[in-house]
C-alpha cells in the first residue's frame, strides 16, 4: 500500500526563480529515481512512485526534473499519470540527447533526427502539446566534453520556433558550450553537476546569477570522501540535521540562481529533504561549509 498524500501546503524554502517567462519554486523535484534499478525498468512500487509525485505538488513544488531516457519513458508517463491535467503553476523540465542500451548506459543521440524523436515521445508521454523547458543533454557519464553543440542545439531551437519548445536550456556542459548556446539563442538553465565537494561551477554560476539565468545541479548531495563527509557531519550534528538537510540548505544559500531537483522515490524522503531545505545556516556554518569544496 502507498503512503498517503498530505494536506497542501505553502510553497518549499527557498522561494522562486523564473525560467524565461515561467515561476517555478527554487526547491524542485528530480524524478530520476521513480523507474526501476539503474534507472531502467518499472517502479517496483508504482503506486509508491505515484504517491511521491502527487506528495511533491501538495506541497507546492512547481518545478519537476525529467527525461525520456529515464526507463526509458518510464517517469515521464508516471508524471503524466499521477498529474495530469496539470495545474497552470506546474513546469515540466526535460532533457534530451542521451538513450539508454541494454546494458543500462547512457550513449549520445544528438542527431537532429534522435531529438526530434525524442522531443516528440516527450510530448507524447507527457501529454502536452509544448514542452516549457527542454535541456541538451551534452558530454557523458564522465562528465561535460568539449566540442561544438552547435548542430544539435539549432535543431532545438527549429522545434522551439514550430512551437513544441517553449525554452532551451543545456546539461553536462562546459563553460564554451554555455557561452556557444546563448550566441546561438536564449537559454533559461544550465544543469551541471555541483555540491559543497565538487565546485568547479562556482565562477559559471554567479555568471549566470547576474544574468537572470538558473543553474540546477544535479547529484548535488553525493561524491563527498570520507574526510569531507566529517566535516559535513559535523555541522550536521550540531545543528540536530541531516547531512543531506545541509547540504540542500547549503545549495539554496549559495546562490539565489540555484534551483534544487533532490529525488527520490520514498514519500517520507521527500518530506525530509523539503524540510531540511529549510534549515537555517549561521555565518559560522556557511564558513566550515565552505572550506570542503577549496
Amino acid at each position: 500500500m502507498s503512503e498517503t498524500t498530505s494536506t497542501p501546503s505553502a510553497s518549499p524554502a527557498g522561494g522562486t526563480w523564473p525560467l524565461g517567462d515561467l515561476t517555478v519554486t527554487r526547491f524542485g523535484y528530480g524524478a530520476m529515481q521513480l523507474a526501476g534499478p539503474g534507472v531502467m525498468g518499472p517502479p517496483a512500487d508504482r503506486d509508491g512512485a505515484l504517491a511521491v509525485l502527487r506528495e511533491a505538488a501538495a506541497h507546492g513544488i512547481t518545478h519537476i526534473d525529467t527525461a525520456g531516457a529515464y526507463g526509458p519513458r518510464v517517469t515521464n508517463r508516471l508524471i503524466r499519470e499521477a498529474l495530469h491535467p496539470y495545474s497552470a503553476s506546474l513546469h515540466i523540465v526535460t532533457k534530451v540527447g542521451a538513450v539508454r542500451d541494454q546494458q543500462g548506459g547512457w550513449p549520445p543521440a544528438r542527431e537532429p533526427d534522435e531529438l526530434r524523436r525524442a522531443v516528440h515521445e516527450n510530448l507524447e508521454d507527457l501529454g502536452l502539446d509544448a514542452l516549457d523547458v527542454v535541456s541538451l543533454r551534452l558530454g557523458d557519464a564522465q562528465g561535460p566534453r568539449p566540442g561544438s553543440l552547435a548542430e544539435p542545439f539549432e535543431t532545438l531551437v527549429e522545434l522551439q520556433r514550430q512551437g513544441l519548445i517553449r525554452h532551451l536550456g543545456v546539461s553536462n556542459a562546459t563553460v564554451e558550450q554555455v557561452a556557444e548556446a546563448q550566441a546561438i539563442a536564449p537559454i533559461v538553465c544550465v544543469q551541471n553537476m555541483y555540491n559543497l565537494a565538487h565546485r568547479q561551477d562556482d565562477e559559471l554560476i554567479d555568471d549566470l546569477a547576474d544574468q537572470g539565468i538558473a543553474y540546477v545541479p544535479f547529484f548535488p548531495l553525493g561524491g563527498f570522501s570520507p574526510l569531507q563527509s566529517t566535516a559535513l557531519s559535523a555541522v550536521a550534528d550540531r545543528l540536530d540535521a541531516t547531512p543531506m538537510s545541509v547540504a540542500l540548505a547549503w545549495l539554496l544559500r549559495r546562490s539565489p540562481n540555484i534551483l534544487l531537483i533532490p529525488g527520490t522515490s520514498s514519500v517520507a524522503h521527500l518530506r525530509e529533504n523539503i524540510a531540511g531545505a529549510g534549515l537555517s545556516l549561521s555565518e559560522d556554518d556557511l564558513a566550515e561549509l565552505d572550506k570542503i569544496g577549496h
